[in-house]
């Protein structure tokens, strides 16, 4: 019973993680040429916003760092402290099933789950440390 109800909530957690970033497209019966020229002009408008808002970012951080290599390895560094956090959590999740749900009848499957516990805290704790480490060695002791 431990079992269903744990993959039930796998699924379900899962499928409102995608749902959530599916994008939703109203559909209009009226279309036109000039529609769609506006709604391109309009995506591109929002792809230029992007960009500009990456190379403000990107330019702050070599403005920060002395260099533009620095800058945009301190600017991947902190995207990836930012996206671990997520990637990880739910790495220990799917550990801690795999070690406490699924593992209580077989060894091995136990072991699997600690082993990915720790793997996936290891990459959070390396992942979160990382750009300090960083920070330190480019900028010096005196931040």
């Amino acid at each position: 019973m431990k079992k269903i109800l744990a993959l039930t909530s796998i699924f379900l957690s899962l499928t409102l993680i995608l749902v959530s970033f599916t994008p939703v497209y109203a559909e209009s019966e009226n279309k036109s040429v000039e529609d769609n020229e506006v709604l391109e002009s309009e995506n591109a408008s929002d792809f230029y916003k992007i960009k500009e808002e990456a190379n403000g970012k990107l330019e702050q951080y070599t403005e920060k760092y002395g260099s533009k290599a620095y800058g945009i390895t301190a600017m991947i560094l902190d995207t990836v402290r930012i996206y671990s956090i997520p990637f990880c959590l739910l790495g220990v999740a799917v550990g801690a099933i795999y070690q406490y749900i699924i593992g209580i009848r077989r060894l091995d499957i136990r072991d699997r789950g600690f082993n990915l516990i720790i793997a996936f805290v290891t990459i959070l704790v390396i992942a979160q440390i990382l750009p300090l480490v960083f920070t330190i060695v480019v900028r010096g002791w005196v931040l």
